[in-house]
This record gives structure tokens, sequence and C-alpha cells, in this order.
């Protein structure tokens, strides 16, 4: 019988000293960056009611959430996303708050069933939200930051898809599907499954020009010349608006000097119960994976009792270390810093000198465990230290390059 308190569960994982100080190092400057944007940071419990997560129109599949009960036997779930909660404070506890609301957040959440990363089922998501605006500008100003936020990682070669689901649920409302059948076919077109949405399709009647539209979804995919293109066929309603606005946000990322980093991918319908307009996805060379997402979702919060529009993306810090790892391109970590070795009478020196390098922002580190200075160099130079201090006594020390 194995000793389980020897391993951690499956898909958990401990990160260890330098995984963990880059790790650590990325999230700080991420955070930064979303502070410095005029985001302000929000944090929400690990664990959730499942009812937040759950309802009519499930957001989150029920089999990919951890879920457990309180003493009341009421039903919990370890946090699955990070949005939806921030949906439920916005709806509820930021009534009387200033809006606009622009927030942004880092923290872990837990999924049997997450898309990307192996086996792992806790990882770390990195995101921003605003809340309260539906424009072009909004889409644009978060698709940008997407892409700052990958430069700051240090992926230098990746590309940001976008896609409108509106566009998709216009042309089912053009097709006079039902909502069932619709979901039918996004779930198809989201997997690219072309002889599958042929199949659908063709058992109904639909005017052959609108028909070549749904059939060719899954390959509406190239530069914004696509979406003129689309313009001059039989489009109409709610598909022909979703193009207005996802040209007006390309053409805004054009005068911002990003057209090199995104594409267009019409293909791209994920849930309907979800997002509502504009979505995006980040990838990068070395993983089969978005190693971030978002979009527009204006009907969340009317979930939680506020009509609001909303727009976010998250974005996978495990993910986006497994990407710089398989790139080659994981940040050395130099620690610098001092070593502070000292005789039994320079105890009070030591320690002073130990005191005054920190007060001034510098690693400093004391010995502790009486090492002769051969001992402490070998320690120093494999902690990657890159200065020795020998204190004799209270009033004589010397200091050397490791």
């Amino acid at each position: 019988m194995k000793k389980w308190s020897l391993y951690t569960p499956e898909g958990m994982q401990d990160i260890l000293f330098e995984r963990c100080h880059v790790k650590r190092n990325l999230e700080n400057q991420l955070r930064q960056l979303f502070l410095n944007s005029g985001y302000r940071e929000i944090e929400t419990p690990s664990v959730e009611f499942y009812d937040v997560f759950s309802g009519d129109q499930s957001l989150i599949p029920q089999e990919g959430m951890f879920k457990f009960t309180d003493q009341q036997g009421r039903l919990l779930v370890l946090r699955p996303d990070m949005t939806i909660p921030i949906a439920r404070i916005a709806a509820t506890k930021l009534k009387e708050n200033l809006w606009p609301v622009k927030c942004c957040y880092i923290g872990n959440t837990f999924s049997y069933n997450e898309l990307g990363g192996g086996k792992q089922k806790e990882y770390t998501q990195a995101g921003v939200e605003i809340l309260g605006i539906k424009s072009p500008e909004a889409d644009a100003e978060l698709i940008t930051l997407a892409v700052k936020a990958l430069q700051l990682a240090g992926i230098e070669e990746f590309q940001i898809d976008i896609g409108q689901v509106d566009f998709f649920r216009g042309l089912m409302e053009q097709s006079g599907l039902t909502p069932l059948e619709a979901e039918e076919i996004r779930e198809l077109i989201d997997t690219k499954d072309f002889v599958g949405v042929e199949h659908l399709v063709n058992r109904h009647k639909i005017p052959p020009e609108l028909k070549e539209l749904i059939l060719n979804l899954p390959r509406y995919f190239g530069s914004k010349e696509l979406i003129d293109d689309l313009q001059k066929k039989n489009v109409s309603g709610k598909a022909l608006q979703a193009l207005e606005y996802l040209k007006k946000v390309l053409e805004i990322l054009g005068d911002w000097g990003l057209d090199q980093y995104v594409s267009l991918d019409l293909g791209m319908v994920q849930s309907m119960n979800y997002y509502t307009g504009i979505v995006f996805r980040g990838f990068t060379y070395g993983v089969g994976f978005p190693v971030l997402s978002g979009g527009r979702y204006d009907n969340l919060l009317q979930r939680f009792g506020r009509d609001c529009p909303a727009t976010g993306f998250s974005l996978g810090v495990n993910m986006i270390l497994m990407a710089l790892e398989r790139q080659k391109k994981l940040p050395e970590i130099r620690t610098g810093g001092t070593f502070i070795l000292y005789r039994p009478e320079g105890r009070k020196k030591a320690y002073a000198l130990f005191n005054e390098l920190r007060q001034k922002g510098f690693a400093a580190e004391l010995d502790i465990s009486g090492m002769d200075a051969e001992k402490a160099r070998s320690y120093a130079k494999a902690r990657g230290i890159s200065k020795i201090i020998i204190v004799e006594n209270d009033v004589a020390f010397r200091q050397e390059e490791v």
C-alpha cells in the first residue's frame, strides 16, 4: 500500500526554488503591467458555492469541477474560473462603485478538464476584465494588453486569433435553425469537423449562398480583407453588424501598430452560454493549445441580477512557463546577494552588516550553520550568490567575490 503522505494528488505539483522564482517574477511583471494600464487588483475566494457556476445554463461543465460539501451540506467547488466570480462581485458588491470597472487578478483555479498543460488540474491565471463598456475600443485595448503581456513574458513569436461569435449566431438566425441545431453545428465547427457540418446543414432547406457561408465557416481565417469579401455576400442583420464591429476593432489595432500580431478566425465559435461577441486566443510555438483566451460576455452579469456589458481575457501562467521552457527561453536565475560568514567574536558586526544590506534592498544571508570559508565559497557558488563577507571580529571584516 502506497504512503500517500509522500505524494501530491494527480494533477497537482510542487514548484521548487528556481522555477518558483521565475513564476513569481512573471506574476509580478504581469501585475505591474495591469496596474500601470489602469486596472485595479481584485481577489476572489478559492472556494465558491456550486450555484455560482451552474444553473439553467451551466457555464462550466459540472464534471470538470472539484466538488465537496460544507458542514451544512451545501455544495461547494474549488474555483474553476476567475471571470465568473468577478461577475458575481460586480453585480452584487460594486453597485455603488464608480463605473466602468477595470480590474485585474492573479490566482489559482482548479479543473479536471483544463485544455492544455497535460494532466495538470491546478493552474494559475492572470487576467483583466472591463465591466460596463461595450465598444470596439474596449475590445481592442484588451487584445493590445494581451500582446503586451506575451511580450513581457518573453514570448517573441506568437499570434492572436480573433473571432466573432455573433457572426455565427446571426447566420443561424438567418438560416432558421433552432437553438439546439445551432449548438450542434457550433460544436462541429469548433472542432473543425467539416464533414459533420456539411452533413447537418444539408438536412435543412437553407438558401444556397447562406449554406455556403455556414459550410465555409471553419475555413474563414486570415487577414482583415476577409471581412470585405464576406460583406459582399448574403449577410444581413446580426451577422452583418458583427462583421462591422469586428472591422472597427481591427482598424483600431492597425492604428496602434499591432497588425502583425493578429489574424482572423471566424470558425472560432466558443461557448454560446458565455461569449457574446469578439473572442480571441493567443498561440505560440512549442505548445499545442492556447496560452491565453478571452472575449466579450455581455450577458454573464445578468445571471447575478445586473445587466451590464463586459469583456476580458486570462493568460495561463503555467502554460507560458511551459512554452518558454520548450522554446529554451526560460530566464536564468541570477540571485546575486551576499553571504556573511563570521566568527563568534564578530557576531554583532555580522548582524549589523546583514541588517544594513537588507534595509538598502540587497539580498543577504547570514551563516547559521558554522561553515568554514571553503564550504561557504562552495555554498555561495551553488546558490548563485556573488559576494562573501567574512567577519573576524566587531571591527575587522573582509569581502571577496565568488
